[in-house]
């Protein structure tokens, strides 16, 4: 895969999505690290996202971020009006452990196709088996440096905030997460890096800039939860209800 489908638009224009670049060009086996965290760095966490593209609300996305035994489940669901293309859902359930490492995913996708996938970790690798409509099985393994590796669905935005928790807030500085984007089956990197405080709407909140080589996208967070989603470069823009 040269490339992931761009952040800077929604699906077909208007889909929030990593691009390759982005991600940075690691790929398996790559040599960056990912931030320090601490056991419990997951959080219990519930709301309503509203996808907003040039200021008109394109699609919603409703989370939820729950205990189950020693682990968590992570839900997700969105629902995409593209305008002349019709509606796109999207669902999804990531099972993490108590300090943030991915164990499982699976995700479903309807849309003019459907497509589904789930992706296994085990230790430092991953194996991903992606069906899409009218298609044989693809089944794909990935070989990581660590275990903790961050899942970034190109559809669900709630990966954001899990993001933001495994960020070392005590450490600050520039931080380098390993990560993987299942739809586009291309693992990579991301920098993070605290940029200080800030007020949107009233709402205090600490600003986080994720970046790469050619694109930033900024994460407001308050409390420890995502409150807003922005990419600078384009008029995408996510915010919580």
């Amino acid at each position: 895969m040269k490339r992931l489908s761009g952040i800077a638009a929604f699906s077909c224009a208007m889909v929030l999505a990593l691009p390759w670049s982005a991600a940075g060009q690691d790929g398996p086996g790559s040599k960056s690290k990912a931030a320090p965290t601490e056991p419990g760095v997951v959080i219990g966490d519930r709301g309503k996202f509203r996808l907003l593209y040039d200021g008109q609300q394109v699609g919603t996305e409703e989370f939820a971020v729950t205990p189950s035994g020693s682990d968590w489940i992570s839900r997700g669901s969105v629902e995409i009006k593209i305008p002349g293309g019709g509606t796109t859902q999207v669902s999804a359930e990531l099972r993490l452990a108590a300090d943030g490492r991915p164990l499982n995913y699976q995700w479903s996708s309807q849309g003019p196709k459907k497509v589904s996938g789930a992706i296994n970790f085990v230790g430092s690798s991953a194996r991903m088996e992606l069906r899409t409509e009218g298609s044989q099985p693809f089944t794909q393994e990935f070989q990581f440096d660590s275990p903790q590796v961050v899942i970034l669905d190109n559809n669900l935005y709630h990966h954001y905030g899990i993001l933001a928790r495994l960020y070392d807030w005590n450490a600050k500085g520039a931080q380098t997460f390993a990560v993987l984007i299942p739809q586009d089956q291309t693992p990579g990197t991301v920098t993070v890096e605290w940029s200080g405080p800030q007020e949107i709407e009233g709402i205090k909140a600490e600003l986080l800039r994720v970046k790469s080589a050619d694109l930033e996208i900024e994460l407001y967070v308050s409390n420890g939860r995502l409150v807003r989603l922005a990419v600078p470069t384009s008029k995408a823009e996510i915010r919580r209800e």
